[in-house]
């Protein structure tokens, strides 16, 4: 696999046209390793969630380069974007959007059987992303039986699933008391560590900043050093 997992150049994202656009991103420059944990952290307004999105495959950048494990992001149409999610990205939401009339395994295999997985391959993946974050005793309750820390550990379970090479999370702590936010990052941090799984989290979670190999601020849509510490 390629030493290195994104690959941004002079990336920029523009919303609207002529005197209503607005630039989200005003030109990136960023190099993560494959393996790395990098958490990407500014205010609200920053650019984190659109940076977020294109490296999602979600939005194409406007302007620049991006190349996600070899592959250009840059130049493809929206349409080519949902192949490149499924193969190389697992999401992880805030609000963990796991679906309540599915049973935990099934919230997990559901994405793999989409991936084109039979149902017995999918379960048996299910079953043992469950066991490494520790839910194999909760595999057939139902999110609205779990307490909200368990929720966020299906919600890492499903998206390790698979297993794409990067994962992504936006604020998986942020609804989370602190000692289940240490858990679940922590969780993350031995997946990217045992696993290999790529991880980016966007966080405003500054208890939680340590488990990080390197820490990028953002400030009005550009990378900016770390603020001075009082």
């Amino acid at each position: 696999m390629n030493d290195l997992a994104i690959e941004l150049r002079g990336l920029t994202k523009t919303y609207g046209t002529g005197a209503l656009a607005f630039q989200a991103l005003k030109g990136i420059d960023l190099q993560v390793k494959t393996g790395e944990f990098m958490m990407l952290v500014g205010p609200s307004g920053s650019g984190k969630t659109t940076l977020l999105s294109i490296l999602g495959c979600v939005l194409s950048p406007t302007e620049g380069e991006a190349v996600l494990f070899g592959e250009k992001l840059h130049g493809r149409k929206e349409s080519e974007l949902p192949d490149l999610r499924l193969s190389y990205i697992g999401f992880i939401f805030q609000g963990n959007n796991l679906i309540p009339a599915l049973s935990v395994e099934d919230n997990v295999a559901f994405p793999l059987e989409l991936r084109g997985a039979s149902r017995k391959q999918a379960l048996i993946e299910a079953r043992d992303v469950l066991s490494a974050v520790g839910l194999s005793d909760k595999m057939k309750r139902h999110p609205n039986d779990l307490s909200g820390g368990q929720r966020q550990r299906v919600a890492v379970a499903r998206a390790v699933a698979g297993r794409p090479p990067l994962i992504l999370a936006d604020e998986p702590t942020a609804s989370l008391d602190a000692h289940t936010g240490q858990q679940v990052t922590e969780l993350l941090k031995k997946l990217s560590t045992e696993r290999g799984h790529t991880v980016v989290v966007v966080t405003h979670d500054n208890r939680i900043f340590h488990f990080a190999d390197r820490t990028v601020h953002m400030e009005d849509g550009l990378l900016v050093p770390a603020p001075a510490q009082p």
